[in-house]
């Protein structure tokens, strides 16, 4: 197929000598959280072919675990009847087959789990991934979480052929983000969702018509030394006073909030913020000290200055303003963290 002077006529890639109709390009679409939803529903209201959809198994919810809930992508799909595939494991036989038996051109991977070659080697065009970070920065699980947290001022995403390791794969496109001095992850998540929407529409269009010019990650341009995103679990939220300054705990909380959520312990009881901000960068007080008039705000010590927590929740509370928190909670100012 030539790749010159293609364009998009009635649903139709044409070139002047041939066409070929959205429709039989046939795609597997992987994914499973809200992030992976806006995506698929821009290619299905787009006009592509979704064959099937592949995303994680139900999961358990609910006092005992006696609920099952669908994922976001699955409600999605079941609601726009397009066959769903929920592989316990991605290398089982029976999987494999039925995979097969979509005969699809492509696979378009978005917010999934890592993908196996036998799996993102079947597609003749190939599979690429939707990441949430300018790659090669930030390779891992979560992107958004560590580049506020490590105070950056700008993400973006990138869609990328996969190969052998995680996210390395050649590079189709990158568009870039601001991150703003007040954005949380769910601010910086949403935003990147819209734009990741339109970037995969972008990327599958060249694609299937043959105008898309990777490039490996080692030819970009890098200007800070590489940051991976690892993984995060409840040991990596908890908040390190004596370790951490006014400004990096204000990173870390906003890079945690809302899930999973930064935390320390008052009393013994874990205490979750999920909103706070500096109030001084240069105090010397002890790490941990708590500065409140037991009415309307609480304020702790870090390595370096002082932040005010605006928005927390105790253990086996709801989340609340400082305000409302202090009015039952009896802090005083010779509590430490």
């Amino acid at each position: 197929m030539s790749n010159d002077k293609w364009q998009m006529v009635n649903g139709k890639w044409k070139n002047g000598k041939c066409e070929m109709e959205k429709e039989s390009l046939r795609i597997i679409y992987m994914g499973t959280p809200d992030f992976a939803v806006e995506p698929l529903r821009r290619l299905v209201e787009g006009g592509y072919n979704i064959v099937a959809v592949i995303t994680m198994p139900d999961k358990p919810v609910g006092r005992h675990h006696d609920v099952l809930q669908q994922s976001p992508v699955k409600q999605y799909a079941v609601a726009h009847a397009i066959p769903v595939l929920q592989p316990e494991k991605l290398k089982d036989e029976t999987f494999l087959e039925q995979l097969r038996s979509y005969q699809a051109d492509l696979q378009v991977v978005v917010a999934f789990r890592m993908l196996p070659e036998v799996v993102w080697s079947m597609p003749r065009l190939g599979t690429f991934n939707l990441h949430a970070a300018l790659l090669p920065q930030y390779r891992g699980a979560a992107p958004i979480n560590w580049a506020i947290i490590n105070g950056d001022k700008e993400t973006g995403i990138t869609t990328f052929f996969l190969d052998h390791d995680i996210d390395t794969g050649q590079v189709i496109y990158r568009e870039a983000v601001p991150i703003y001095e007040e954005d949380d992850v769910e601010a910086v998540h949403d935003r990147l969702m819209v734009l990741g929407a339109e970037l995969v529409l972008r990327t599958v269009d060249d694609v299937a018509r043959g105008a898309v010019h990777p490039i490996s990650q080692s030819e970009l341009t890098v200007d800070t030394p590489l940051r991976p995103a690892p993984k995060i679990f409840k040991e990596t939220c908890q908040i390190r006073w004596n370790e951490l300054t006014a400004r990096q705990v204000y990173n870390f909380v906003r890079g945690l909030s809302p899930y999973p959520a930064a935390w320390t312990t008052l009393s013994g009881t874990m205490l979750k913020i999920y909103q706070c901000r500096i109030v001084n960068e240069a105090s010397k007080a002890m790490p941990g000290s708590i500065d409140t008039d037991g009415k309307s705000y609480l304020r702790i010590a870090c390595r370096e200055g002082w932040i005010e927590v605006v928005s927390l929740q105790l253990a086996g509370k709801r989340r609340m303003p400082t305000e409302d928190f202090l009015r039952g909670a009896h802090i005083s100012a010779e509590c430490v963290i």
